[in-house]
């Protein structure tokens, strides 16, 4: 038998690892591995056409998975376009191994052709970040890559360069058990104590959720009926806590709508539920708070704490809900729902006059036909912008669908490299990229990618030709629109051109059927939606508290776009409500 070689043998250990997919684009320093996949029958050698979608499509398919994804990019500027990407992925907490190969070893430090320090470069996007510099080091560099990873739920970065790659490994290396799954992390006894103390002891509870309540739906819901609490979320919560949802009050935040702001700050304890929610400001300081959170790192870098909880959520409301309390008093909990329904009551106004006739399209009304339209076990990808807004309002959650979006990362141009990830997953399931028409436009080479694959990945285009959200951040800071305005081609002949499926939608009626077409198409699908530029029109006077933040009733100025189904499920909350 043939003596394997370094590449063959990180191939190898990958594949055992779960890994299945290796994204990105082919180069020199990086041949032996991909060399190395193409004799391997366990994984296989996805050819991106730009690295920073081979990171994007790795975070998403680890994100949809739960398990270790893998991308690559040459020596240099291969490898540094993974670097968005990979921020991405790192935030999100998804297990990436990315592999940064190198230049020869005999040449590093010497200013050689395409030299950069990838093992210096990544290190602020990763839990690990290492060169390999000998083959008797790979196997076990690679293991304890692979171990922050999954363990720590986040990126590793592994330096090689080309030429070690092609070297012969160690005959007998070490086969150390990988880890390939998190486990679960139950809080300290004193922690539950006083917890159990402090929500026994509040009148008025609220429950903040995050993504960190993934798989705690039903323990969310038996605790929040328990002590009568009102249920707001963060945006990336939404997927995870909004379905079958009787407590239901929305969300906070800059795309906030509801009544989330005013039960996070009326209440007198607040409980932050695996949330890592970033904006500051809309946070309560004069009510106690409790954070609960599996890294504890996050615990208190937002606002101040009474109560520090370090644990899963589902495994610390399995501890609470036995011991707490039943609350019978409600008021407060049927005041915050009464509130939740009147807000949206009053921002469906705009998305209800005449938005069939309506040309430009609205894009409100695309996303509540797109939402209508959709699988229930739809993936959506969704472009950062005035996507991420439709989103949040429209896309109506019910605990198969998925919501992928760079939502703590903040980069544009994600749904397209995303939607690829999360199609490479499982072909059969429908996917989505809700895209923009200036996020496309920046990575739309890897359209091709789709078509190379014959993906059916459908891009939903909103093409308003300009970066909306800039353009609203411009008007809100008091600033004339500037530099935000796209000149554009016929998105859907593009597509055409690229061998895929497109059709362009200028007239509201063409909408619905335009998407069924495009649903019904085995392959990639484009639909170009000409969308209205001013969907988010300001007002002549703006007041201070919507300068600063966009939630509470303000938002239903500044971002008067409708809420789709949500204001159904809150007039459903309150037909549930139980009556003296």
């Amino acid at each position: 038998m043939a003596k394997q070689n370094v590449a063959e043998q990180f191939v190898d250990i990958l594949a055992r690892a779960g890994v299945r997919r290796l994204y990105g684009v082919v180069g020199d320093s990086l041949n032996p591995v991909v060399d190395a996949v193409r004799r391997n029958p366990g994984i296989d050698w996805i050819h991106v056409r730009h690295e920073e979608t081979a990171a994007f499509a790795a975070g998403a398919e680890a994100q949809i998975t739960g398990k270790l994804a893998a991308c690559a990019g040459s020596c240099g500027p291969g490898n540094l376009h993974l670097i968005n990407g990979l921020y991405d992925a790192h935030r999100s907490m998804a297990p990436v191994l990315a592999l940064a190969s190198h230049i020869p070893s005999s040449e590093i430090g010497l200013g050689f052709f395409q030299e950069t320090r990838p093992d210096q470069l990544f290190r602020e996007c990763s839990h690990y970040c290492e060169l390999i510099s000998s083959p008797k080091q790979m196997p076990r560099l690679l293991h304890t890559a692979i171990q922050n990873a999954v363990g720590r739920g986040g990126v590793s970065v592994v330096s090689m360069p080309g030429d070690i790659a092609d070297l012969t490994a160690p005959e007998k290396a070490v086969e150390t058990a990988l880890v390939t799954a998190r486990p679960t992390v139950r809080p300290g006894d004193a922690e539950i104590d006083a917890l159990v103390a402090m929500i026994d002891a509040a009148d008025k509870v609220t429950l903040f959720c995050g993504s960190g309540t993934a798989g705690a739906h039903a323990e969310v819901m038996e605790f929040a009926g328990k002590i009568k609490s009102p249920v707001g979320h963060a945006l990336r919560g939404k997927e995870h806590i909004q379905y079958d949802n009787p407590y239901d009050v929305g969300m906070s935040g800059l795309l906030g709508y509801g009544a989330a702001y005013e039960a996070t700050h009326e209440c007198d304890l607040l409980i932050l539920l695996g949330t890592d929610f970033p904006y500051s400001a809309f946070l309560p300081d004069d009510v106690k708070i409790v954070q609960v959170d599996v890294r504890p790192e996050r615990l208190g870098r937002r606002s101040k704490l009474d109560l520090a909880v370090w644990g899963d959520v589902r495994e610390t409301l399995r501890c609470l809900i036995p011991r707490v309390r039943a609350k019978e008093n409600r008021r407060f909990l049927d005041r915050m729902l009464k509130k939740h329904a009147a807000a949206l009551e009053g921002v469906v106004k705009a998305y209800t006059r005449k938005v069939d006739k309506h040309v430009p399209v609205h894009p409100e009304y695309v996303a509540a036909v797109l939402d209508e339209l959709a699988d229930d076990d739809a993936v959506f990808t969704v472009d950062t912008g005035m996507c991420n807004v439709w989103a949040a309002r429209y896309l109506t959650p019910n605990g198969r669908r998925r919501v992928i979006g760079s939502f703590s990362h903040g980069s544009m141009a994600n749904a397209l490299p995303m939607a690829i990830g999360a199609q490479f997953t499982d072909p059969r399931r429908q996917v989505v990229s809700m895209s923009g028409d200036g996020g496309f436009a920046m990575l739309m080479g890897d359209f091709l990618t789709l078509v190379q694959y014959d993906l059916p990945v459908k891009v939903v285009l909103f093409n308003n030709s300009s970066l909306g959200m800039v353009e609203l951040e411009m008007l809100v800071a008091g600033l004339p629109s500037y530099g935000t305005t796209n000149k554009n081609p016929d998105f859907a002949a593009v597509a055409r051109a690229c061998g895929a499926w497109g059709v362009r939608v200028e007239k509201p009626k063409q909408l619905a059927g335009a998407l069924k077409d495009a649903f019904r198409h085995k392959g990639p699908a484009l639909v170009d939606i000409v969308t209205d530029p001013n969907a988010l029109s300001i007002p002549p006077k703006i007041s201070a508290e919507m300068v600063t933040g966009f939630a509470l009733s303000a938002s239903k100025i500044v971002l008067d776009g409708g809420v789709g189904r949500m204001l159904q499920m809150a007039r459903s909350n309150l037909r549930n409500m139980p009556r003296p």
